[in-house]
């Protein structure tokens, strides 16, 4: 299709004269047919304006059950169509709503069947958004350099504190999530609110002086708090921007124990987030995670209770089979004397034993020497015919060297003693 401008000028039509009382009329122009002069002027559009960046306010915005976003762009000199059709509208990093200032990228269009101008946005960034996003890269970086998110240093939590910190507004849902959420999770663990501004110029001062005093409680042992929870609910990235402060992320980092920062929704990113110990992605999820719910715990605690009853009953019955054995082998003291009587009997009765042996044994070697001391007596001998000789003195004659003549001898034989003189 040729091009068609819109906006050029249009050719002159010289007048013709029918007659002295004729009228000056222009030459008729060819008729459009409506849809052909929508095309036409939508590749004028197109040709000479797109794609085109548009500023302006957020007007009549309305999203569809299909995705698509439909809304108007104003100022105070005029307004605008638009639409954004749901694979552009699934990009957006907030919530677009009316009375924001917007910056837009698109296409000029004409919508044939009502015949509008209307233009269909690829890209939407709230006004001053991308400055801040530089600011917002920029520290990051820096901080990163720094060691300040390195995972290193992140400290553990514990999944059963002692007590809670919470820094945020009093005032906000923030603080109302989080004090519902641990209500219902751990309402025996203790809260303490350092209040703060979550959102200004000041905020960020005022946020770091709040942790700082809860450090300060920690340090003086004024307060058992294991961990902090640094919470702010939604909003555009002007009304988070507190938590994108340098001084900020260095009195997150100096914290004591571990911080749990939830600011935002889920896609919202703050430089506190890095910094902190652990990302929740909303204030109920920080309250969530800084601690095991009750009913954990007592899940846990049953648990032990019936392994340590079943262990106790298990060590109950070793026990008891014990005794038992001890009680067989223990009797009673009665049957233990009488036992010890019987066993002494028997002692007393196998020594008698031994001993009366002991007697019949030597009373035969006694007799044995008796008769062989009875064959050895001189009578024994003399009563087989033998005698013995002895002299005046007694003594017993062996040796006939030792006699002489007219000596008088002693003559024993069994049965008497004659004298006896040497011839």
């Amino acid at each position: 299709m040729t091009s068609f401008d819109l906006f050029a000028e249009p050719e002159p039509v010289p007048p013709v004269v029918v007659s002295s009382r004729s009228v000056v009329v222009p030459m008729q122009r060819q008729a459009w047919r409506v849809g052909a002069l929508c095309l036409a002027i939508a590749d004028s559009l197109q040709a000479r304006f797109n794609p085109v960046t548009v500023r302006g306010e957020i007007s009549n915005f309305s999203r569809a059950s299909s995705g698509h976003c439909y809304f108007t762009l104003k100022d105070e000199a005029g307004q605008l169509r638009a639409a954004m059709f749901k694979r552009a509208a699934t990009s957006l990093n907030f919530a677009a709503q009316d009375g924001q200032q917007v910056e837009v990228t698109g296409k000029l269009g004409v919508y044939e069947q009502r015949g509008e101008l209307q233009l269909v946005v690829e890209s939407m960034t709230r006004v001053g958004q991308g400055s801040l996003l530089e600011a917002f890269m920029r520290l990051k970086a820096k901080l990163d350099a720094a060691g300040l998110f390195s995972s290193e240093r992140k400290k553990p939590i514990s999944l059963y504190p002692r007590g809670i910190g919470v820094v945020t507004s009093p005032s906000s849902a923030a603080w109302h999530d989080v004090m519902t959420a641990l209500q219902r999770r751990v309402p025996h663990i203790p809260v303490m609110l350092s209040p703060s501004a979550v959102q200004g110029v000041d905020a960020p001062a005022v946020l770091a002086a709040a942790l700082n005093l809860l450090y300060e409680q920690i340090d003086e042992g004024k307060a058992q708090l294991d961990v902090i929870l640094l919470v702010r609910g939604g909003g555009s990235l002007e009304d988070l921007w507190a938590f994108n402060d340098e001084q900020l992320a260095y009195t997150i980092a100096q914290s004591p124990v571990p911080v749990i920062c939830g600011v935002g929704h889920e896609t919202d990113f703050s430089i506190a987030d890095f910094v902190a110990d652990v990302r929740a992605p909303t204030p109920t999820a920080a309250a969530e995670l800084c601690a095991a719910p009750v009913s954990q715990a007592l899940s846990i605690l049953t648990l032990q209770v019936v392994r340590l009853q079943s262990t106790m009953r298990q060590g109950l019955e070793r026990r008891e089979q014990m005794l038992d054995v001890a009680t067989r082998r223990l009797m009673q003291p009665s049957d233990q004397l009488r036992k010890q009587f019987d066993r002494l009997h028997q002692f007393g009765h196998r020594l008698q034993l031994v001993v009366q042996a002991q007697m019949q044994k030597q009373q035969s070697t006694l007799v044995q020497c008796q008769t062989r001391l009875g064959l050895l007596h001189p009578k024994k001998v003399l009563d087989r015919g033998f005698a013995w000789v002895s002299d005046e003195a007694g003594h017993v004659v062996k040796d006939v060297a030792a006699l002489h003549v007219g000596q008088v001898l002693a003559l024993h034989l069994a049965k008497g003693v004659r004298q006896v003189n040497v011839v």
